[in-house]
């Protein structure tokens, strides 16, 4: 199997066939004559085949989700539809359809973080060389790679590199620096809990200190959660503010705004600055539990013709220009959030010191220091990661299972989770439950949402997002027209699968609408969800096995055609940390 099949949180126990993501029961000394009875039991079927055909679109996965119910084909013509034959999935091998559960992150499903890291890494590319629907000439539009990071919260040990000689930084073997050396002279050598500051030990990549604070005292978990989750919030300014900053170059340039329409009321033009900015953005975790943001960012022009057509700026803005504009951005932007018993000035949000904090590299199609391939395979790959980086993995936490991973007085991971939940703790005074307002209410506006009410509690997020140390946005956004989106990518594999394989389960119209004649047939779908998981731990080692000799299959056939044309499999290379 590519992965555990167990929960990654603790769950209360639940029985029943099919009820949770391991549907085994049993004492642990019979677990494994159950194993291989099991085993026996699925190859030794007369469908066995049949049953690795019908879960082959789920095999990798590693919790597929489980559907029943009745599939009906339905000849539509015109504005009628007429079913020609209906069928129960209780015909079908288990008695079920095994979906794919697509999950993005690589500790919980490897297969299906495969293939969105696949989808992200075409996305991020495709806005930066064209393709996918995004015009080629964006290749010649300025672009830069640039990392966005937390301030300090406190020291922890680190490992840094000043200058590498190494080929491969997946493997990067180069000395680094010490981690802190100071000397008595220099400062004091420890803490006011009585815990050494200095650090001369060169860590290797893989050295389990990387990130720990020196002192767990005085480290400021509390800040850290609270710029977790009020990160997305900075992004967002931040972008504002680089547009802004190339809108002021504009008219220093005496580049003139340009016209877009005209307000159908007061009839007064609209008009826009000549050069904006599109951006695709990745979140990560750095080994501290610290967000940092690494985005794709591509200077556009306007059309005044079309004004939603990807434009190529004007000649006189460079990767220069939108380098300091980003600089600058960034050292401007900072703001308070709101007042919590615990804080009542708030907590000042800002990025970390312009100097170290911003890294801004120029990309380049020529193979230069950073191409396309590399930025785009760099965030592709930390698309599909989260919080594995800092020791900590769990699904949401309730009430019942927070015990098992916040502690104040426990390893670093254990107060960052533990200052989540009590600076998400409620802090306003309950309205009785007839006093509150309600939507059909006079009182209640209608823009009013869900979350203008519970506005009295800013931080209430922490405690959702508890299992993220605070953070609650998208591990990967981008901008509108930066380059398509993820349901195209997986509308054109879908219907590439329907075209090579129209006989294949994996390949019926389950509940897409998505054909423009009047006369199709469709099979339409009626499904319920049955389960989580494979049935038993052998359909899961045989499901993958099969999987990954699929996989393999397609490798080898890849690289055979590769060397019949005589190139190389285009393999994305990921970039270094700064």
């Amino acid at each position: 199997m590519t992965a555990s099949m167990l929960d990654a949180a603790p769950r209360p126990l639940i029985t029943g066939r099919g009820a949770a993501s391991n549907t085994e029961t049993g004492h642990p000394s019979t677990v494994g004559s159950i194993f291989h009875t099991a085993l026996l039991d699925r190859t030794s079927q007369g469908d066995y085949f049949g049953w690795l055909e019908h879960i082959r679109s789920a095999a990798g996965c590693t919790r597929p989700v489980r559907l029943a119910g009745e599939l009906h084909t339905v000849h539509r013509h015109g504005d009628a539809a007429t079913v020609l034959d209906s069928s129960s999935t209780a015909t079908m091998p288990d008695g079920t359809i095994y979906k794919a559960c697509g999950n993005r992150r690589a500790s919980l499903c490897p297969s299906c973080a495969r293939t969105y890291q696949a989808d992200a890494y075409q996305l991020l590319r495709a806005g930066l060389v064209g393709g996918k629907g995004i015009p080629a000439t964006v290749a010649t539009h300025p672009a830069v790679f640039a990392t966005f990071t937390a301030p300090s919260f406190g020291l922890v040990h680190r490992r840094v590199v000043k200058r590498h000689t190494c080929t491969d930084r997946r493997r990067c073997d180069c000395r680094p620096k010490p981690c802190r050396a100071r000397r008595p002279a220099d400062d004091a050598t420890d803490c006011a809990h009585g815990t050494p500051v200095a650090c001369f030990a060169r860590h290797d990549a893989d050295d389990p200190r990387l990130g720990q604070p020196f002192c767990l005292d005085c480290y400021d978990h509390a800040a850290q959660v609270v710029w977790n989750l009020y990160a997305g919030e900075l992004w967002r300014r931040t972008k504002q503010a680089i547009d802004r900053e190339l809108a002021k170059l504009a008219r220093r340039l005496g580049i003139p705004r340009v016209q877009v329409g005209i307000h159908p009321v007061t009839g007064h033009r609209i008009t826009k600055p000549p050069v904006h900015t599109s951006c695709g953005k990745v979140a990560e975790f750095q080994t501290r539990g610290a967000v940092h943001f690494h985005a794709l960012i591509r200077l556009d022009g306007v059309d005044a013709d079309d004004p939603d057509a990807i434009a190529a700026p004007a000649a006189a803005f460079t990767a220069a220009d939108l380098d300091a504009a980003i600089r600058a951005a960034a050292a401007s932007i900072d703001f308070t959030t709101p007042a919590h018993p615990d804080q009542p000035a708030g907590w000042r949000i800002a990025w970390g010191d312009p100097r170290k904090g911003i890294d801004v590299r120029p990309i380049n199609l020529d193979g230069a220091e950073v191409t396309d391939s590399m930025a785009a395979g760099y965030l592709a790959k930390y698309a599909t990661k989260s919080t594995e980086a800092t020791g900590h993995a769990s699904v949401r936490l309730t009430d019942e299972t927070i015990d098992y991973y916040a502690d104040p007085d426990g390893s670093h991971a254990a107060r960052l989770v533990a200052a989540c939940w009590r600076l998400g703790r409620p802090t306003h005074k309950p309205v009785p439950l007839g006093d509150r307002p309600r939507r059909g209410d006079a009182v209640l506006p209608p823009a009013t949402t869900a979350r203008d009410i519970n506005a009295e509690n800013p931080y209430a997020g922490l405690r959702r997002w508890a299992h993220m140390l605070g953070f609650g946005g998208h591990f990967m956004s981008k901008s509108r027209r930066y380059s398509v989106t993820f349901g195209q990518l997986r509308a054109v594999r879908t219907a590439y699968r329907r075209a090579e394989l129209p006989d294949h389960p994996g390949a019926l119209q389950i509940g897409h609408d998505d054909q423009d004649h009047e006369d199709t047939i469709l099979v339409v779908g009626t499904l319920a969800f049955a389960g989580v998981g494979w049935h038993t731990s052998a359909d899961a080692l045989l499901a993958n096995t099969a999987a990954a000799m699929a996989r393999e299959r397609a490798a080898t056939g890849r690289e055979e055609i590769a060397h019949e044309l005589g190139t190389t499999p285009p393999t994305p290379h990921p970039l270094e940390h700064p």
